[in-house]
């Protein structure tokens, strides 16, 4: 949602603390918020003026006309304030239909003035520009704003001016307070601006001679705006509507959704009602609610949310999880309802997110059998049947009763079968698996000749199927039908056809999912090249991009700027923007730079209003369409299609989207607009072309704009609008079908009837589904429509059967001819997308059992990563887990971890660090200089640990003496690995194995090969004292018995982990951290080149030359 309302006292503080204005503002900051929880006395002490100033107290709640309700306390003192509050504090009062309680309260200071002072002023939006009220006389019984006060229209980028104001809407005000009025309309409008207001009204504003009083103050803000202004912002906290409880699970979710690039939207309206739902997409949620308030189930409809976006499968958990722990907290005595529902989906992968739900089905089995609830599941778009068949599986398993239903049965269908209106199918028939659509039966690898490129209804011309010539400039060449037209055209009129078969486009973003999509829609229609000419990404060079064209794979150029893309391809006439919501506006207006660009399709959703009121300005005066923000785009079948619309392929076919029908179709929702491909190719003879225009409040292109190209459009023979709650551009469709402008049947239906059932007020899935007034509900369109011979259904269940009616009767009266159905062409299917069906399987190009990052958290063998760090297990658990596979003792944890500690460094002369040194002093970076030192670590340096564990472990195990193990090993003239020392001696020991030694002796369960290395080394060392157990060696022999004996492995296992090199490895990582520091250090010394001394060199002759 975009326009949001805030609280009075956060709207105050935002006036208070950024308005720029020549009037002198009072009582700045003078506010105190009450609650149930306050202390009025400790409240007086931290804002002094209680005491010392008679005050007004009202409730700051989102109530409107509080006066007129009684509910504002003027004119007393603490004590009165005090007792005003105490009858009403924390009570039950009713708003209109909404019942609340009255628990957050603002006390400010009492303004005495006459009312000739007080004044009305709100500022507003609108899709043209900003409107600024103004009336001369102000208070609880201004009435009629709308019919008396005096307006004035600021225009998009438009500046506001003291002159503009005086002239416009002062007139009937005194001379003597026209300067400071006008001051402060000024720097209110700016205010307005600057922080993203979309509505702002002040009631009364009064003026004396002190100065400027902003006494009652209504506003709201462009929520989408957060990432600009949240400096000036700060954090916002969005009060529920009044009469509707703010609770945590919404706080929960709205998190979620802030978090997540996906849509996840719930509002509880009751929470002991036995209706609930889980519907994907924000279109299909208000369709649903509709729904069950039109089959009598308002009261008992316990919430409205929506996900959407291709959210994970974690997140649908998440969500899932919260709604069902919701409605199972309290019995009804009918037991309840769980419906899962949505339209089509364009690019959600229906299963993976149905396996988030499962997941959640099944943790919540108890509750669910326990609360007698029944699900219905109704779903449809990629990989939807392996989603509805895991949810008939989780059914069968845990008992509950669950029906799943696909495409094949009308979205609302489960609604009428969950509230008893409908018997519900035993068997309902299955759908074809999305493998029957892909795979090409003839065998043939050519591209397969056109299968039909004309409307049903629509004859064949010898012209149709040539590519319409472009100028030089690339600005394609229109076939005007008439010399006014032209004249039209020439002052920058927008196309009336923005798609063929020969539209190429080119794509902002890295979206090589929806780009392949498109080339596969281009295939399966027979066009003859692809309709994406070039890509535009700025984050990366220039460079090609691999993709399919049928069974080839062709290359297409993807670009830094935009400016060399539209520079090499002139032909180009269409931009599918996938920017981010903070850059879509910037790369928008910058591609609107480019003549040859005539269509525009902006998907980003949560872009501010004020941005794309600038694009839409720009658009209009260029002669540009835009479809978007928020939106999937569109589909003219045969021809072209934007991005994800349609869905995959096997959707594409199922709706017959590959070639067009008799029926055009305008909708605000991506996701029901592929629900309409569905409900038109079933009951008609399918699509000739399908836009959604978008859910936010101002659509770059509106209702009307398609419905008059449709009206135009010979091939088009009757026209289908999806309107919604909220805005009045359906109103326009009423005007034009009066005036004879349309002429074509039009079948209309406004979804979000149910608005006007609720107590509260809801803000539906998209921004611009709120209606601000009687005439912007969907009932009042609804019965406009109708009233001007559109065909309106009696609620969207009814749709299809209305449709079907419409052009059963076109085709009677033989202006639709259909025409025999041809074979659609066929397109391999994708390796990946075969993988995900099941339909393959190949051999894993790598194993790993040690870590999993594919979930929503990070997973080292077997152990999510929040509980790693919950355990505490430290970097030795964390080795323990990656290296061992196991979970180990603490002991043994500490064991490594001081391993690692012990073998950090050793000094700067040994033959690692000396490499390291080097090489950073040879100007390497950390890398190389790193890897340097390590490539010296082996048998001679370091490496010892690996060979000590595996000579010691095997004299010992084949019950060799010692003093025969010694004898052995000098008898074969083999050093025995990890004896000896170069410095330390036993009578200068090394502390290091001491440490070590005194720690593996109190904690080891046993030490049965370190006891043996010892009487090895009481040996050795009687020959000669440097020939000590040194760190390497007592490692190596003190991790086997630490393998061995801990508990956690086989001795098979044990014995393996040496084998592979297991322990080497600590030294490996011990000695990385020293090394790293030696590169460190030379670096911040500065140190130059280093160059070994001649002095320290032998130079000698070859050995032939010196005799």
């Amino acid at each position: 949602m975009s326009a949001k309302a805030i609280s009075e006292q956060t709207g105050k503080e935002f006036l208070y603390k950024h308005i720029g204005t020549s009037a002198a503002v009072q009582n700045r900051f003078r506010y105190a918020n009450v609650t149930a929880e306050t202390d009025l006395d400790r409240l007086a002490q931290e804002h002094p003026w209680l005491l010392t100033e008679r005050l007004v107290v009202k409730p700051d709640q989102l109530i409107k006309r509080r006066g007129k309700l009684g509910l504002v306390g003027v004119n007393l003192d603490l004590k009165g304030v005090r007792d005003w509050l105490k009858p009403r504090m924390m009570q039950e009062t009713t708003v209109g239909k909404a019942k609340g309680i009255l628990k957050n309260f603002l006390i400010e200071p009492f303004v005495a003035h006459k009312q000739e002072e007080e004044f009305y002023v709100c500022v507003y939006a609108t899709r043209e520009g900003d409107y600024v009220l103004f009336h001369h006389e102000g208070g609880v019984d201004v009435g009629d704003v709308d019919a008396k006060a005096r307006k004035l229209l600021v225009g998009v980028d438009e500046k506001i001016t003291e002159d503009s104001v005086k002239k416009e809407l002062l007139t009937n005000v005194p001379n003597d307070k026209k300067a400071v009025l006008a001051g402060f309309i000024v720097g209110l409008f700016n205010l307005y601006e600057d922080l993203f207001f979309t509505y702002l009204e002040i009631n009364p504003l009064v003026v004396t001679k002190d100065g400027v009083y902003v006494l009652d103050m209504a506003a709201k803000i462009d929520a989408t705006a957060d990432y600009i202004c949240k400096a000036k912002w700060g954090d916002v906290e969005f009060p529920p509507p009044f009469g509707r409880e703010a609770y945590p699970e919404e706080a929960y979710i709205a998190d979620l959704d802030a978090k997540s690039g996906a849509s996840l939207k719930l509002t509880l309206l009751n929470p002991r009602g036995r209706i609930w739902t889980m519907v994907a997409g924000g279109g299909a949620s208000v369709v649903y609610s509709d729904t069950i308030c039109d089959l009598g189930g308002v009261d008992e409809l316990a919430n409205y949310g929506e996900y959407s976006g291709a959210p994970s499968e974690q997140q649908t958990y998440d969500y899932a999880k919260t709604i069902l722990s919701l409605m199972t907290r309290e019995k009804h005595r009918d037991g309840k309802v769980l419906i899962i529902g949505g339209s089509i989906a364009n690019f959600t992968n229906v299963a993976a997110t149905f396996k988030g739900i499962v997941r959640a089905i099944r943790d919540y089995q108890g509750p669910l059998k326990e609360h007698e609830v029944t699900i219905f599941v109704r779903r449809g778009g990629p990989n939807y049947q392996e989603g509805l068949r895991v949810m008939g599986e989780v059914g069968k398993t845990t008992g509950i009763p669950i029906h799943v239903f696909g495409t094949e049965t009308h979205m609302t269908a489960i609604v009428g079968m969950a509230l008893g209106h409908r018997p519900i199918p035993n068997q309902p028939p299955v759908a074809a698996h999305t493998a029957n659509f892909l795979l090409n039966s003839s065998g043939s690898t050519s591209t397969p000749g056109s299968s039909r490129t004309a409307s049903f209804s629509e004859k064949r011309t010898k012209a149709e199927g040539s590519p319409a010539k472009k100028s030089k400039t690339g600005a394609p060449i229109v076939t005007f039908s008439s010399i006014s037209t032209c004249i039209s055209a020439l002052l920058a009129a927008k196309e009336s056809t923005l798609f063929s078969k020969h539209t190429k486009s080119i794509v902002w973003g890295m979206q090589t999912r929806a780009v392949q999509g498109m080339m596969d829609f281009d295939y399966v229609c027979s066009r003859d090249e692809p309709s994406v000419a070039a890509m535009v990404y700025p984050f990366t060079g220039d460079h090609k991009q691999k993709f399919y064209w049928g069974h080839k794979e062709i290359l297409v150029p993807v670009y830094k700027n935009m400016g060399d893309a539209m520079k090499k391809h002139p032909e180009v006439d269409v931009l599918i923007s996938f920017a981010s919501l903070r850059s879509a506006f910037d790369s928008t207006m910058e591609t609107m730079q480019y003549p040859q660009i005539r269509t525009i399709a902006i998907i980003a959703e949560g872009i501010p209003e004020a941005h794309t009121r600038k694009i839409i300005k720009a658009a209009d005066q260029k002669g540009i369409t835009i479809i978007g923000p928020a939106t999937v785009g569109g589909i003219k079948p045969g021809c072209f299609k934007i991005g994800n619309t349609g869905g995959m392929l096997d959707n594409i076919l199922a709706s017959k989207l590959y070639r067009p029908g008799s029926v055009a179709y305008v909708s605000r929702s991506g996701g029901m607009s592929n629900e309409l491909n569905n409900i038109i190719s079933r009951t008609t003879d399918g699509v000739f072309e399908g836009v959604a225009i978008g859910g936010d409040r101002y659509p770059g292109s509106v209702f009307t704009d398609h419905v008059l190209r449709y009206q135009d459009t010979p091939g088009v023979k009757m026209i289908v609008v999806l309107g919604e709650i909220g805005g009045t551009e359906e109103y326009k469709i009423c005007h034009a079908i009066k005036k004879g402008r349309i002429t074509k049947p039009v079948v209309c239906w406004c979804i979000g009837t149910c608005a006007t059932m609720f107590s509260s007020e809801v803000q539906f899935g998209h921004a611009g589904a709120c209606a601000n007034q009687a005439s912007e509900t969907a009932v009042a369109k609804n019965k406009a429509l109708k009233d001007t011979g559109a065909f309106v259904p009696k609620s969207f269940d009814e749709l299809g059967e209305i449709i079907k009616s419409v052009y059963d009767d076109l085709v009677a009266k033989g202006v639709i001819e259909p025409a025999q159905e041809v074979p659609p062409p066929t397109v391999p299917m994708d390796y990946s997308w075969a993988r995900e069906l099941g339909l393959i399987r190949k051999p894993a190009s790598f194993m790993t059992s040690i870590c999993d990052e594919r979930g929503q958290e990070l997973i080292y063998a077997g152990m999510p990563i929040t509980e790693v760090f919950k355990t505490e297990m430290g970097m030795g658990g964390t080795l323990g887990l990656l290296w061992f596979q196991r979970r180990l003792p603490k002991y043994a944890c500490q064991f490594i971890e001081m391993c690692l500690m012990v073998t950090a460094d050793h000094g700067p002369a040994v033959s690692g660090a000396h490499n390291t040194i080097v090489c950073a002093r040879a100007g390497k970076d950390l890398i190389s200089s790193l890897t340097s030192g390590l490539l010296t670590i082996g048998d001679r340096f370091g490496g010892a640990l690996d060979a000590a564990a595996k000579q010691f472990s095997k004299a010992f195990d084949s019950g060799m003496l010692p003093m025969e193990f010694v004898n052995k090993m000098k008898k074969e003239g083999k050093l025995i690995m990890g004896i000896g020392h170069r410095v330390k001696s036993i009578n200068n020991p090394d502390m290091r194995v001491q440490i070590l030694k005194d720690f593996v002796k109190g904690h080891f369960p046993a030490t049965h090969l370190l006891d043996y290395a010892l009487d090895v080394e009481k040996i050795t060392t009687s020959k000669k004292p440097n020939l000590i157990l040194n760190v390497d060696g007592f490692i190596g022999v003190a991790f086997v018995d630490l393998l061995r004996t801990c508990d956690g492995f086989t001795r098979d296992e044990a014995d393996e982990f040496v084998e592979i090199g297991a322990l080497n490895g600590i030294f490996v990582l011990g000695r990385s951290m020293g090394f790293i520091g030696h590169y460190l250090d030379q670096k911040r010394l500065k140190q130059g080149l280093y160059r070994h001394p001649w002095d320290d060199i032998s130079y000698v002759l070859p050995e032939h030359m010196s005799m």
